[in-house]
């Protein structure tokens, strides 16, 4: 068969259903072995691969990030030569930031014009060496069926991560045998996942350590991030927690390994994490990170001055390069979260509870709970989350952009499952909400999947709505309108002396609503009052179609907490509304002082 055929052959035996991509010409004898091999199963619908073409490359990727977030599955995705796969570096990129699997396969053209300048040549295997976990360029016809398997393999296992595979226009065109089997063999990273295999277990000696160190402590913490989900370790999170009776905060990507209502549960830490669970941060004197890599939105520029009163830290990740990169670890392990976790109870260790320091949490969550104006007559965006997760209760895929709306769906909608928060964390790219919406509606057909985005996001990627309403996708789009880029005002309201530069979009004459509607939504409506939200919100959710709600908020509302430039969690500034443990003038903001950017 040609390698155009064998390379759907290969996508059909890894379980592929739904493909994303655009068309072009180094990729047309793929897209045309599409259309045949679903030709041949027509009387099969169940084994036909389902094809959705977004507006663009960058939205393609972003839909099988959502797909691959959403499900745990490959998200696999097909572009042209060229500006094709240039226009695919962002989401590659933006999935090797957070782990997410995805396979993307990008046409090339033919192995004699590479290097001649050709028309669309890109170097593709140059470009996504720097961004994504392996590239592999197919240069010999013979090895593309072992090279496509290989790709899966890769993505999928140990940290997860996005694989390229870049194929000439005459190897897809080649002819030849389909073997049906075989995988390229990689000495070292195969060598890699063997060692990860025979050190997922802890031996009795390690756990001995780990436990001497947990019965030293008084007020331990886990410190939970996105590794748990992908693990799928989240059952095995909540019986460790509740064993040891330890409190737990979550990185953004970790949203959701814990329920949020959960009395052990603390929220997300960091730059604009609760109060409470910085505090906690701040109080701990034994650190146990889960999954999460110690960031620089969580640990700021200074690792010193995060969790300064831990004694110890653990640390368990299953990338070995994670392990003493940012904070140094009293003791650490390589491995898969599921296993660590497992293993470490099944020592059967008799701990103490730590009841003061329960009791210490309980009444930091109290005291420093989450707040905003609840008096303004101009509708708060804080407001409508925290309504919206009361009439889902909590039980609802939600994507993102990124900026202010990014963080108030972190901070108030009460998650209750893992892998329903799909959101750019690494890389905090604009744009990602609703085509990640859409992938995760495909792959969870009868998940509530909710893309809750701003007005400066949503324009990055705008011509998916149609995309949905052209597939029928019922994603609900929920757009918090303020106006204008709100971090970024935000910062130069705290930082820059108010000087609003490109943005304040109030002069922008973009109507959403009408948008909408011209890309085909039945459900496109507007919210300008605050008695008006509740109905409509109600509605948007139970609309059975693509429904998009557009909610003018208050323009100078702020996300708090907010960790400004060379501030600790000691003296983060949580606004007029959430009490600190430092007086209103000690806080960056309340001062009038002048910061650089240089931590934004």
């Amino acid at each position: 068969m040609s390698g155009a055929d064998i390379i759907l052959r290969v996508l059909a035996e890894q379980g592929v259903e739904t493909l994303f991509g655009y068309s072009g010409g180094a990729i047309l004898p793929t897209y045309d072995a599409v259309f045949r091999f679903n030709e041949m199963h027509a009387a099969e619908p169940e084994r036909q691969i389902n094809f959705v073409v977004p507006a663009n490359e960058q939205a393609a990727g972003f839909m099988a990030a959502g797909y691959a977030r959403a499900s745990g599955k490959v998200g696999v995705f097909m572009v042209t030569s060229g500006p094709g796969a240039t226009n695919a570096v962002t989401p590659i990129a933006d999935c090797n930031g957070d782990s997410v699997p995805v396979v993307m396969i990008c046409g090339q053209v033919p192995r004699a014009m590479i290097g001649t300048d050709a028309f669309q040549e890109a170097p593709v295997f140059n470009i996504m060496s720097a961004c994504a976990k392996q590239v592999f360029l197919v240069t010999d016809p013979t090895r593309l069926e072992q090279t496509l398997r290989t790709a899966f393999e890769v993505a999928r296992t140990g940290r997860p991560g996005p694989v390229v595979v870049d194929v000439p226009k005459d190897v897809q065109n080649w002819i030849g045998p389909y073997q049906g089997h075989g995988t390229l063999r990689f000495r070292g990273y195969s060598d890699r996942l063997e060692t990860l295999a025979k050190g997922a277990r802890l031996d009795d000696s390690k756990r001995d350590e780990f436990f001497d160190l947990l019965r030293q402590s008084e007020r331990p913490l886990l410190y939970v991030g996105g590794g748990v989900m992908t693990a799928r370790a989240t059952a095995e999170l909540r019986e460790f927690a509740e064993r040891y009776k330890i409190p737990v905060v979550t990185t953004l990507m970790g949203l959701g390994a814990i329920p949020a209502k959960h009395e052990l549960s603390l929220g997300m830490l960091g730059m604009h994490g609760t109060a409470y669970a910085n505090y906690a941060a701040q109080d701990c004197d034994f650190l146990i990170a889960v999954g999460a890599r110690f960031d620089d939105r969580v640990v700021g520029g200074q690792p010193d001055r995060f969790a300064p009163r831990a004694r110890h830290v653990a640390h368990i990740d299953i990338d070995d390069a994670e392990i003493n990169k940012v904070k140094r670890a009293s003791w650490a392990h390589v491995g898969d979260a599921k296993d660590a976790l497992s293993s470490l109870m099944e020592h059967r260790a008799v701990v103490d509870v730590h009841s003061a320091w329960l009791e210490q949490v309980q009444e930091l969550k109290r005291t420093y709970a989450m707040n905003f104006d609840r008096e303004s007559a101009a509708i708060q965006p804080q407001h409508v989350v925290e309504k919206l997760s009361e009439i889902t209760r909590g039980r609802a895929i939600v994507s993102t952009g990124v900026g202010q709306h990014q963080m108030w769906a972190a901070q108030f909608f009460e998650f209750v499952e893992p892998r329903s928060f799909l959101t750019s964390g690494s890389m905090g790219t604009m744009g990602f909400g609703l085509p990640a919406a859409i992938g995760a509606q495909l792959a969870r057909p009868d998940a509530l999947v909710i893309d809750i985005d701003g007005d400066g996001s949503i324009r990055m990627n705008m011509g998916d709505l149609e995309t949905a309403s052209t597939y029928n996708v019922p994603v609900k789009v929920l757009l918090l309108n303020n106006r204008g880029d709100g971090m970024i005002r935000q910062w130069q309201r705290l930082f820059y002396d108010g000087r609003m530069f490109v943005s304040d979009k109030s002069l922008h004459r973009k109507d959403f609503v009408m948008a909408a509607r011209a890309d085909g939504f039945e459900f496109a409506v507007r919210v300008e009052t605050t008695s008006e939200l509740d109905e409509k919100l109600k509605a948007f959710v139970t609309f059975e179609g693509p429904a998009f709600l557009e909610v003018m908020i208050d323009e100078n509302a702020d996300v708090f907490p907010i960790v400004g430039p060379g501030q600790s969690y000691a003296t983060m500034n949580t606004g007029p509304f959430i009490p600190s443990r430092t007086d209103q003038e000690g806080r960056i903001g309340g001062s009038g002082g002048k910061y650089t950017s240089d931590m934004f």
